[in-house]
C-alpha cells in the first residue's frame, strides 16, 4: 500500500488498539470525481473495532477516528467512511 494508507494504518493503531482494523482505498471508483487524484489514495473506507468504542454513540465514534486522522483529513484524504465497533458489535 501507499503513504498515506500506511498513515491511516499507523495512527489508528496507536490511538485505539484496535482488535480488528480494516481499510480499503476506493480512490479507483473515483477516478475524474472531485478530490481525486493521480495515484489515489484520496478515498478510503475504513471498519474498525476497539475497546475505545464501548458506550460510545456512532457519532462520537466517528469523531474519534476523525481527530486521529485529523491531518490526512485536511489534506491528501478527501472522502473517508467510518464505521467504528465495539469488541463483539456486529459490522
Amino acid at each position: 500500500m501507499g503513504a498515506i494508507f500506511d498513515a491511516i494504518h499507523n495512527k489508528l493503531t496507536a490511538a485505539f488498539a484496535p482488535v480488528r482494523l480494516e481499510i480499503e482505498d476506493e480512490s479507483s471508483r473515483h477516478a475524474g470525481h472531485a478530490g481525486s487524484r493521480e495515484g489515489g489514495e484520496s478515498h478510503f473506507n475504513v471498519l474498525i473495532e476497539a475497546q475505545a468504542f464501548a458506550g460510545a454513540p456512532k457519532v462520537a465514534r466517528q469523531r474519534m477516528v476523525y481527530r486521529a486522522l485529523a491531518e490526512e483529513l485536511a489534506g491528501p484524504v478527501h472522502a473517508l467512511s467510518v464505521k467504528a465497533l465495539a469488541p463483539g458489535e456486529a459490522a
